[in-house]
């Protein structure tokens, strides 16, 4: 391939708007924890005895912890979905992240990895255009126009 096309090809990949990648991310990693949630919400005994049994969270009582698993997943999940305290909504997960990994399953570190990168991602740039973190900061921010590039 010649180098015209090259470039020509990685222009027009640029021209992919960042609030696209940033909307897939927070449904990606959103619908990871969403449906754990879903399913401790809806299987309680068991969950709970997986707290107990398998999971063993050093510190914190089984049960406590898997009640604010549930809620976590479920509320923060939600969160991200539409985009609103998208930066806050990601310091749970990155904490549960951090405590699976270490005391849970840490072999599955790649998995955690990718979850931690979409978290931290959005964490340090934004839920993007397509979130009501953006509607309402336009909203609240008369003086701003337009928008920056991370946010397109």
């Amino acid at each position: 391939m010649s180098t015209r096309l090259i470039d020509s090809l990685v222009r027009q990949l640029g021209r992919l708007p960042l609030s696209w990648l940033q909307l897939a991310m927070r449904i990606a990693i959103g619908a990871v924890f969403f449906n754990a949630g879903l399913l401790k919400y809806r299987s309680p005994e068991l969950t709970a005895l997986l707290f107990r049994d398998e999971y063993k969270v050093p510190v914190l009582d089984p049960g406590l912890a898997a009640s604010m698993a549930t809620f976590n997943e479920l509320t923060f999940s939600t969160l991200l979905f539409v985009g609103l305290a998208t930066r806050l909504a990601t310091l749970p997960f990155l904490g549960m992240i951090l405590v699976i990994q270490t005391f849970v399953y840490p072999q599955a570190w790649v998995e955690h990895l990718t979850w931690a990168s979409m978290l931290v991602f959005l964490l340090t740039r934004g839920p993007g255009a397509l979130s009501l973190d953006h509607l309402i900061w336009r909203r609240l921010s008369p003086g701003s126009v337009g928008t920056t590039n991370q946010e397109q």
